[in-house]
């Protein structure tokens, strides 16, 4: 049985949500900024003006080069979380839906989050619309817990014109996107190079059903489409080479699209503990 199963069976967001942060041993973050406090993390090339006390003379004698130790301490990060709300998100597999599986993650890294204080809103994509579902400010994790307890998917992308000035801004912020990305035509490309800027970085979670990825069916089955309604049955034995061609041609098109500066793709299954999804994704960010 999946962590995703027996959280499931908790029925509490939060407490839910801490669980799995507690199996993280890696905080959300380290941002760091320079600055004269006891602790030395890291190091930078001597420049003249650099205090000559601040050179670490141990490193010099194995390296021979000149380091300053910096101090770092503890800044906020802005964190954008986006649940996508749309139809086929409603997909499960034993009992554990998708939009299940991106509600406990993204709150286990809103709970990260609140114990470091970072300032944090949750948006909803839904209908070719953004919609904020919490702000930042007091009780911004509670409101994201009730934000995401709430959310429910329907309907499809829709969209008319993809432009969403919440996050064109050249503020330093983090976006955390929960989705299976799904697309009609290019819309979640176009989405993520549209928020792709200097000073942000993306964190993609592609969450997808193993029997999706793997075709692993024994019978004639009907599939239904969970955003326009429609339905067809098909042979699983005529189908299979086609289907897993086809579709892992579009995951391997679609991750190599989104190989971009700051943006980080991590592709995961409902069967998958979301305690090691957390740990390996914040892997990939890169905080100076």
């Amino acid at each position: 049985m999946s962590l995703a199963q027996d959280l499931k069976k908790v029925n509490n967001l939060q407490l839910a949500a801490k669980l799995v942060s507690d199996q993280v041993v890696l905080g959300l973050h380290n941002s760091k900024r320079s600055g004269t406090g006891a602790e030395f993390e890291q190091y930078r090339h001597y420049r003249p003006g650099d205090d000559p006390k601040s050179i670490d003379w141990k490193l010099f004698a194995r390296t021979e080069k000149h380091q300053v130790r910096e101090s770092a301490t503890e800044s906020t990060l802005t964190i954008n979380f986006i649940i996508d709300l749309s139809g086929s998100m409603n997909y499960e597999e034993k009992g554990v839906s998708r939009l299940y599986f991106a509600k406990i993650l993204l709150a286990s890294f809103a709970y990260l989050g609140f114990k470091q204080s970072d300032d944090m809103n949750l948006f909803g994509l839904k209908n070719g619309k953004l919609e904020l579902l919490a702000s930042q400010g007091k009780q911004s994790f509670q409101k994201i817990l009730y934000g995401l307890e709430n959310a429910k998917a329907e309907g499809n992308w829709n969209f008319e014109k993809i432009n969403f000035p919440e996050f064109q801004s050249k503020n330093k912020e983090l976006l955390i996107f929960a989705s299976d990305f799904f697309q009609t035509n290019s819309e979640f490309y176009q989405l993520v190079n549209l928020w792709s800027r200097p000073g942000k970085q993306l964190l993609l979670f592609q969450i997808l059903g193993e029997k999706e990825v793997s075709f692993e069916w024994d019978e004639v089955i009907k599939f239904k489409d969970l955003e326009t309604g429609k339905s067809i049955e098909l042979s699983p034995e005529e189908t299979k080479n086609a289907y897993l061609k086809s579709f892992h041609g579009y995951l391997d098109d679609f991750e190599n699209e989104l190989k971009i500066e700051n943006v980080h793709f991590y592709r995961c299954q409902l069967n998958d503990p979301i305690a090691e999804v957390l740990k390996n994704s914040l892997k990939k960010l890169k905080w100076s």
